[in-house]
């Protein structure tokens, strides 16, 4: 069968779930997921033809849109003088410079194949460099489905973690601290690290409260703990040098992933040079990957970074801004409460009275209104993403006609869930 209802019920049969990442099950939204045939620009197609407007853009990968010819005919191009080969590259020196480059706290380089292990690699990293077991994270944050890292959020400042996942074991997680994120915690000399996205952009879109990441630079400064910034989503789209750049808070490590690869599997975390070397084969922190710095995901990683210019994040942030203000008043005047933030080319979206500060007032907001809504838009053409969790993603190949037209469809979809 060649309908989304059948292929769905035909991978069920043999992937757990009928999905490869749980996401893409539409179990937040209901229903079952469209298998994409094919994509170019801002469009995806399903296997039954129809066409949809797509802000999921591979969840922020596609930054130039699908199949962009540069990136395309890269990937092609590398792929005629093979696709792996075990041993190092030019093109994977070419692309620590690229980054470092961008982001001048990052000294050092190491390229991996997704961001769960540019995220593992660099809490493994802190703590060997501190000497030091115990990690601060953010409840909302996702960090990669590393066992440390998938603890749950707490309710209190400096509230142990427990496990966020069945065979996570309890002992796996006794050294993560789970905080709210916007809430600078205290912590002692007993902390290894602080990881947190910048940018919450796992939990909706929720933008970091004034003075919040300069506090977690101070507080690590006080404890000699390590400031890591998850620029996983927020690298790159923000701007050239992230997040940090556009807040002006430098971390000790960053990683990075979407974006850089260009739609294929790779990630990248740096930062200190003291920091990095300790790394393996130099140092004693091991950390290794038979694809890390693939030849044809840094081809593609490449092409996009050469792409990108001030005037593409002018103009990405611009058309965000545009349509932010467009769905807000839409759904506003279907007499529905709305929250639409946007932080440069990244946006959110919940049906909320109050703004969303952190995690505990993204789960408050209207999570079923926001899977009825969907499906409205899904079955208008517009696909969003599939959880009121995650972020939307316009990408430079949305024309603004097309943003307009989002905006129009947007409106009847709201009034037809109010």
């Amino acid at each position: 069968m060649t309908d989304n209802a059948g292929l769905f019920k035909r991978a069920s049969e043999v992937i757990p779930g009928g999905v490869d990442s749980p996401v893409r099950a539409f179990g937040s939204v209901g229903g079952h997921p469209y298998f994409v045939a094919r994509a170019e620009g801002c469009y995806v197609w399903d296997v039954e033809g129809r066409r949809y407007v797509d802000y999921v853009q591979s969840w922020g990968a596609s930054i130039l849109g699908h199949a962009d010819a540069r990136v395309v005919d890269a990937v092609r191009r590398a792929a005629a003088e093979g696709t792996s080969y075990g041993a190092p590259t030019e093109r994977e020196i070419l692309l620590a410079e690229a980054i470092k480059v961008r982001v001048p706290s990052c000294e050092k380089v190491r390229l991996v194949s997704s961001g769960t292990e540019a995220a593992m690699s660099a809490v493994r990293l802190a703590r060997g460099a501190t000497g030091r077991d115990r990690v601060v994270k953010f409840a909302g944050c996702y960090h990669g489905h590393s066992d440390a890292l998938l603890a749950a959020g707490g309710s209190g400042l400096a509230t142990l973690g427990l496990p966020g996942s069945a065979g996570v074991p309890s002992s796996a997680v006794a050294d993560t601290i789970v905080v709210p994120y916007n809430v600078v915690p205290d912590f002692g000399d007993d902390v290894a690290c602080v990881i947190v996205e910048p940018v919450a952009a796992n939990m909706g879109l929720v933008p970091p409260a004034t003075g919040f990441l300069e506090g977690l630079r101070a507080a690590c400064d006080r404890a000699g703990a390590l400031l890591i910034f998850d620029e996983v989503i927020t690298g790159f789209r923000l701007g050239p040098g992230g997040a940090q750049e556009r807040y002006g808070v430098t971390p000790d490590l960053s990683c990075f992933g979407k974006v850089i690869g260009g739609g294929l599997p790779l990630a990248a975390f740096g930062g200190r040079a003291d920091v990095m070397d300790l790394l393996a084969p130099e140092g004693p922190v091991y950390q290794a990957g038979t694809l890390s710095g693939n030849p044809l995901a840094t081809a593609a990683g490449l092409a996009v970074l050469d792409a990108l210019d001030g005037s593409s994040y002018r103009m990405l942030a611009g058309r965000a801004e545009e349509l932010g203000a467009w769905l807000t008043d839409v759904i506003s005047e279907a007499g529905l409460a709305v929250q639409v933030p946007v932080v440069g080319p990244l946006m959110g979206l919940f049906f909320s009275e109050a703004p969303v500060t952190e995690y505990d007032s993204a789960k408050a907001a209207d999570g079923d209104r926001y899977a009825r809504f969907f499906h409205q838009m899904l079955d208008r053409g517009v696909a969003l993403p599939p959880s009121p969790f995650e972020a939307l993603f316009p990408s430079l190949a949305h024309p603004k006609d097309e943003l307009e037209r989002t905006a129009d469809l947007a409106a009847a979809a709201a009034r037809a869930v109010a």
